[in-house]
């Protein structure tokens, strides 16, 4: 199976349990009178958008490069991940506003319905099923390595922490009396930072290669290492690295003895480009630069 259609399996299983726990949550959330779970329902809608994104984006990814994209299509797939964090934001914000006028009413004397028990299964499942979903879609993802699928496997696991805060609040609300109802909205004030907290953690490497960022320091070294043991490399400078989607580039100005022909310089220049490419993948970017060495 390719790398593509196993990332859309993998989404595909995430989108059919999220699309069944979503409906679920409302269900529950405004059967069993629970903010906490109405909230905890939009956090899993934000799973089923991401998850298109994700489907769409990845296909656009596996493109090959073409006329108009040199080095190919794999910035989409990054894109995609910085789109879900900007819809897991503009989620968590949202929660947090309604969630925190809820509690302000509570505190100037209204009390809200006491949470049914239907409110407080669902959170009970839903904390199985995500944490469940976290935990494959992690496993599968060390053999595919796809930004995109941690960034929905995150989705999962925080989808998991929002239910726990509300099985905290709903519970605390149904069994502690009138007086402990705010804690229902509470838990939904508690679940947009969740929401919000999880965007940071799946936007920030998106944010970093769509900003350019180089390679780790350690990797830089080892390029370095690679490149200066090659046969015939008397010396490099201008080092530089980025990643483009899942492929990292690599471009450097490596050094030569003048005294070497043309042909025997570009036969070192590529025994460069295999060395990297062996180490870091068939699909990196590799851009040699000779230059004479002056001794």
């Amino acid at each position: 199976m390719t790398r593509e259609k196993e990332i859309y399996k993998v989404t595909l299983v995430g989108s059919g349990v999220n699309l069944l726990l979503t409906l679920l949550k409302f269900v529950a959330g405004v059967l069993g009178h629970s903010a906490a779970m109405t909230a905890d329902a939009v956090h899993s809608l934000t799973d089923l958008v991401s998850d298109a994104v994700v489907l769409i984006f990845v296909k656009i990814s596996a493109r090959p490069q073409d006329a108009d994209h040199d080095y190919g299509h794999g910035k989409y797939e990054t894109l995609a991940t910085v789109l879900v964090s900007a819809l897991l934001v503009g989620a968590g914000l949202w929660l947090m506003v309604t969630s925190g006028l809820d509690i302000v009413r509570c505190l100037r004397g209204y009390v809200p319905e006491e949470p049914g028990w239907l409110a407080l299964g669902a959170a009970i499942l839903s904390v199985v099923m995500k944490e469940g979903l976290y935990h494959w879609t992690m496993y599968k993802e060390k053999t595919i390595h796809s930004p995109a699928l941690v960034a929905n496997a995150w989705h999962h696991r925080s989808d998991s922490l929002t239910s726990i805060a509300a099985i905290i609040g709903i519970g605390g609300a149904m069994f502690l009396g009138q007086s402990w109802r705010v804690l229902d909205p509470a838990a939904a004030f508690v679940v947009s930072f969740f929401i919000i907290r999880s965007a940071y953690t799946i936007a920030r490497p998106a944010l970093d290669d769509l900003l350019e960022k180089s390679l780790p320091a350690e990797t830089k070294l080892r390029i370095e290492e690679i490149v200066l043991t090659t046969p015939g490399v008397e010396a490099m400078h201008r080092l530089r690295t980025r990643h483009i989607g899942l492929r990292s580039a690599i471009e450097c100005h490596i050094k030569l003895s003048p005294d070497i022909s043309l042909r025997e310089a570009h036969a070192v220049a590529s025994r460069v480009e295999r060395r990297l490419k062996e180490e870091f993948g068939e699909d990196t970017h590799t851009g040699i630069h000779m230059e004479p060495y002056e001794f």
